[in-house]
């Protein structure tokens, strides 16, 4: 689990493709070498993905994930090239702050910007989700968008809005986006179960 407050940008450095439904994506950080060991899970852009190699190259640490062919399908993942950053983030261990909100790690779909309108040090970001999702998005609500929690301004059918802070802006890749990039979208979990609660029986 997750809180989706991105504690590093990190950097792929190599997209090794093994046949068509897996790639192993070679990832430099700032975490500590000493601080990763295999096998645990640290969110990429709002993925979850498992770590399969840590090393250090020039004193910066790197990490390697696979990523599968739903996951490829499902998110961004597909389109990492060498030179992408994303956003990261380890996993929760029980006390730490939980600073923004519940996070799965489990991308639903992809969110299309639609429009920025950069305001005085901050950014509002106009956004579509894919209308299955939709009805899992509420004003004042939550959403994970390439790993960030943020907090929904307005909701109109496909539509959402979120205001992005100065902080947010310097320290995650949010400020780098333009309208027609596709980010990936988790919904809150607690609005998931609740749908699904509420479904007749």
């Amino acid at each position: 689990m997750f809180t989706g407050i991105v504690t590093d940008i990190g950097e792929v450095v190599a997209v090794r493709p093994r046949g068509d439904e897996l790639h192993r994506l070679k990832i430099a950080c700032s975490y500590p070498r000493a601080s990763i060991v295999e096998g645990a899970s640290i969110a990429c852009s709002g993925v979850c993905l498992t770590v399969v190699a840590i090393g250090e190259d020039d004193g910066r640490t790197w990490f390697s994930i696979d990523a599968a062919a739903e996951t490829l399908r499902l998110t961004t993942v597909g389109q990492w090239r060498h030179g992408t950053k994303v956003n990261l983030e380890r996993a929760m261990k029980v006390g730490d702050e939980l600073g923004g909100h519940i996070v799965a790690g489990h991308t639903d779909g992809l969110a299309a910007l639609v429009h920025r309108e950069d305001l005085t040090e901050m950014a509002r970001l106009t956004l579509r989700a894919p209308h299955a999702l939709s009805r899992f998005i509420a004003a004042k609500g939550s959403v994970t968008l390439d790993g960030v929690s943020l907090t929904v301004n307005a909701v109109d059918g496909d539509i959402f809005t979120v205001l992005i802070i100065p902080h947010t802006l310097k320290v995650t890749t949010l400020g780098a986006l333009t309208a027609g990039d596709a980010l990936n979208l988790e919904v809150d979990l607690m609005a998931r179960y609740a749908a699904r609660l509420m479904e007749p029986r």
